[in-house]
């Protein structure tokens, strides 16, 4: 079956692939012509393959395309695209006399950015590349929500943003789109490079700097540097789009190679908030552009929420969005799935799912918004692990259970590897032993069934390998459809 990938199927009919374009992107060698003429679609998942399409093998730490020969073959497939190493699996010739072209290549991994690179340059189109250590998503979403009011835009699907998610996002690009926002993620040196290469941008957003990734890259020096590759890559005639709050992203700014575009609270930023306010679920404040100033009512809360829409905006004021567009966009982004969505239970308890990932300023951000969202009721954490930490692992969960501690949350439910360093934290602010409780998802699960009543605010988060969704989705078993802040705070007082 190769690989799973659950994404979205293009709404316009992507462009479609010639074998000699093909060889020509990736380096390969043509072993059999096949049919020839031209191939509409490029998979590299086996059970969603049909007749005519480009099968690419990729391999991966547990799979291997090339394994799934027989199923792939007799879905008559227009291409096959295989490694050097393993091509003699293949008999030219029985493949020419089914009509199917192969490609051999040195790595099929490689090989499917450069075929996604030369799809980029084909279509010739603005590309929007965003990264980050925080709110690279929300920002992704809040530009693409902006940018269509304009453009017919192509944006990255689910998390989509690595060596093999990049790619699948650029197959789908048609005829008939003018822009792609593509999202870029990473965890080692490189990686940044490598994708910004391949997608080449020419607009390059990172949306802050701060601890995440540091098991592959150990400090936040190091994450300052494997984010600041995506500059090397964005066209000479474009610009960079840097975080004016963050001290590293000054420090990118002075040597980006090209144009570069400040966003945050500071005064010298080119693209600004003035009169920031929370009320109930929305955050409003003033967007200052270079030229004009409107007023923006987000629908979120979280005043953090700012710093992704100014990012959006200074994205979209270098496409030529104007104002009007970049207020109707930007008021009409709602929250991702997992990232600060709120759910009434039977029982009148508030769940706050913000399960999507987590890094240390992540997990604070929420931490905060946790306090403020509660009130006089009582405010509950429950955690899992920070993943990718490395060495500091130890040190930034104690800080969380520090930042939980202070913020006067009431009770904490803790489980992973580094729960004993959050609940040490905890303890050092003074939080007593009782309203720390450490254990597995299900034991967190049975003892907050009997502890939970009626008005509590109950915050869930950790990285999204530690599976912390499995404890929403059973406190929100039969509970109400997704609610707006303001609905949920008329009780909280």
């Amino acid at each position: 079956m190769a690989q799973s990938v659950s994404t979205t199927e293009p709404l316009f009919p992507p462009m479609t692939w010639k074998a000699r374009d093909m060889v020509s992107a990736t380096g390969g060698d043509l072993l059999s012509e096949g049919k020839g003429g031209e191939f509409p679609r490029i998979r590299i998942d086996s059970r969603i393959l049909s007749a005519g399409d480009v099968f690419v093998a990729i391999e991966g730490p547990r799979f291997d395309g090339h394994d799934f020969v027989e199923e792939v073959i007799a879905k008559r497939p227009g291409c096959f695209v295989v490694s050097r190493e393993k091509a003699n699996r293949f008999s030219p010739a029985e493949l020419a006399s089914k009509g199917i072209a192969m490609i051999a290549v040195e790595d099929t991994v490689q090989a499917l950015g450069g075929l996604a690179a030369h799809r980029r340059k084909e279509a010739n189109i603005p590309v929007v590349a965003i990264t980050g250590s925080t709110g690279k998503t929300t920002t992704r979403e809040m530009i693409t929500c902006v940018c269509r009011r304009v453009y017919n835009t192509l944006s990255t699907a689910g998390n989509l943003n690595n060596e093999i998610g990049l790619p699948l996002t650029l197959f789908n690009l048609s005829a008939v789109h003018r822009l792609a926002v593509l999202e870029l993620g990473m965890n080692h040196p490189g990686e940044i490079r490598r994708l910004s290469a391949i997608c080449e941008p020419n607009i390059g957003v990172i949306t802050n700097i701060g601890p995440a990734h540091l098991e592959g890259l150990r400090n936040v020096e190091s994450v300052a540097r494997a984010k600041g590759e995506l500059l090397e890559n964005i066209r000479p005639d474009g610009a960079a789009v840097l975080n004016a709050d963050d001290d590293y992203g000054r420090k990118l700014a002075k040597a980006a190679p090209v144009r570069t575009i400040l966003f945050g609270r500071s005064e010298d930023a080119d693209i600004r908030a003035e009169r920031i306010t929370q009320k109930n679920d929305k955050v409003s404040f003033t967007l200052v552009l270079p030229d004009g100033r409107v007023e923006i009512n987000l629908d979120v809360y979280g005043e953090f929420m700012v710093q992704n829409a100014l990012a959006a905006a200074a994205a979209a004021h270098i496409l030529g969005v104007g104002a009007a567009a970049v207020k109707s966009g930007l008021e009409s982004f709602h929250p991702v799935e997992g990232r600060m969505l709120i759910y009434e239970t039977p029982g009148g308890v508030y769940i706050i799912d913000d399960t999507y990932n987590a890094n240390p300023m992540s997990m604070e951000a929420a931490i905060r918004s946790l306090s403020g969202l509660s009130g006089k009721k009582r405010g509950i954490l429950v955690a899992g692990d920070m993943l990718e930490l490395g060495d500091s692992a130890k040190y930034y969960h104690e800080r969380i259970g520090h930042i939980a501690g202070a913020a006067g949350i009431d009770r904490i439910y803790l489980t992973g590897s580094f729960a004993a360093q959050v609940a040490g934290g905890a303890r050092d602010t003074g939080m007593e032993g009782g309203d720390i409780f450490v254990g597995s998802k299900t034991d967190i699960i049975r003892n907050l069934s009997g502890w939970l009543e009626r008005g509590d605010w109950v915050l869930v988060k950790g990285s999204r390998s530690t599976g912390m969704e499995e404890i929403v989705q059973w406190m929100t078993k039969g509970a109400s459809v997704r609610m707006s802040v303001s609905e949920a705070q008329e009780d909280r007082e």
